[in-house]
């Protein structure tokens, strides 16, 4: 990779944790598609929790950051750290084996 396109990357790395960090408590409170309809047709109080309901990063905030704005932001910012990991990981171990396959 050139020295602009890793300028870009890391660019675009910036402003999505700023976007993640300041932002993601604007979002949408609603229900999503599926918990909207269990809540029309009556049967939203049979759903259960989630294996991992009681994780660190569940409902969308920190556990044990007590102030909602930061929570949530943080919370936005591991995902996006998170995912750009697991996407640099996946990406290098591609070039290696492309790199392996052409030898």
């Amino acid at each position: 990779m050139n020295k602009t396109s890793n300028r870009f990357y890391l660019y675009f790395l910036l402003i999505s944790i700023v976007i993640a960090g300041a932002f993601s408590f604007y979002a949408s409170s609603s229900p999503d598609g599926l918990e909207k309809i269990a809540e029309d047709k009556g049967f939203l109080e049979t759903a259960k929790d989630s294996a991992v309901a009681d994780s660190p990063l569940s409902d969308y905030g920190v556990a044990g950051v007590d102030h909602d704005r930061l929570s949530v932001g943080l919370s936005g910012v591991i995902g996006v750290l998170v995912t750009a990991l697991v996407a640099f990981g996946v990406f290098a171990l591609a070039k290696k084996m492309r790199k392996g396959s052409t030898n």
